[in-house]
């Protein structure tokens, strides 16, 4: 099955603010509508089968009616995989874990800048104690700020995986947006998986290559990051720029099956 780990679609009363947030935020003009429509259209198209959806709530109350969000297109929409969300300031995190487990989903994700903490808040800890061997964990790592002013570094990724041994991380970005540098001392080789979103326009060719040649392949998964890219633009980059034959591309494009048995 040829999954993409990492997408975002939003309702269509909030999508083209969404959509100017993050060109705004990144300088990226996104494609297509950011709506779930034109995501599963564009994953149809380069050959994907699933997509997995991520949301982060960037206050309390949000949690609820994002995941509310997440589950509505995660139980309408067979090609659609949700993540949920939660927030340090959320008090009642364990009955929100129920709900959505009942719903189906496996996975949370937490995009520290945008949701305004620390990934080395330890108000995260008892979170990460309770979602060890439940739920998958996305992170979003990384940014234009060195690791100590940086909420979401590699070097606290590491610190996560290394407390929490029990906790499935997905470190997005191929480890960090813009600290693959920090990746390389880490998270190479460590037991954290990694994806190829928002990472293949942006990386150098030595520092790509020594990321796919000393992390395990199975732990390095496809990510398109839509609406920032269209997956299959982002599957033709990764075949080029690796000179990937096709069992190895289909190889990495199935290598999340895995995360969902």
């Amino acid at each position: 099955m040829f999954i993409d780990i990492h997408t975002h679609a939003y309702h269509p009363k909030i999508s083209d603010k969404v959509l100017a947030q993050l060109e705004d935020h990144y300088g990226i003009k996104p494609v297509g509508t950011g709506q779930i429509d034109d995501l599963i259209a564009r994953a149809k198209k380069a050959g994907l089968e699933k997509v997995v959806v991520h949301n982060a709530a960037t206050a309390a109350a949000q949690v609820v009616p994002a995941n509310n969000w997440a589950i509505r297109i995660h139980r309408e929409n067979p090609e659609v995989l949700s993540f949920g969300t939660l927030h340090p300031d959320y008090p009642d995190f364990e009955r929100e874990l129920d709900r959505l487990e009942r719903n189906g989903i496996k996975g949370i994700k937490f995009h520290a800048d945008f949701q305004g903490f620390r990934l080395d808040d330890h108000r995260l800890w008892p979170i990460f104690e309770a979602l060890s061997g439940r739920f998958m964990v996305m992170l979003h790592v990384g940014d234009n700020l060195p690791p100590d002013e940086n909420n979401s570094s590699p070097d606290k990724v590491a610190a996560i995986v290394r407390d929490f041994p029990g906790l499935t991380v997905i470190a997005a970005h191929l480890g960090g947006y813009l600290h693959w540098q920090y990746v390389l001392e880490h998270l190479l080789g460590k037991d954290v998986y990694i994806d190829t979103s928002s990472s293949l326009s942006f990386i150098d060719d030595d520092t790509l290559h020594r990321i796919f040649d000393g992390h395990p392949r199975e732990r390095i998964l496809f990510g398109s990051d839509y609406p920032l890219f269209d997956p299959g633009d982002e599957i033709g980059l990764l075949r080029r720029r690796l000179s990937l034959r096709d069992a190895e591309l289909e190889s990495l494009l199935s290598a999340a099956t895995a995360l969902f048995r």
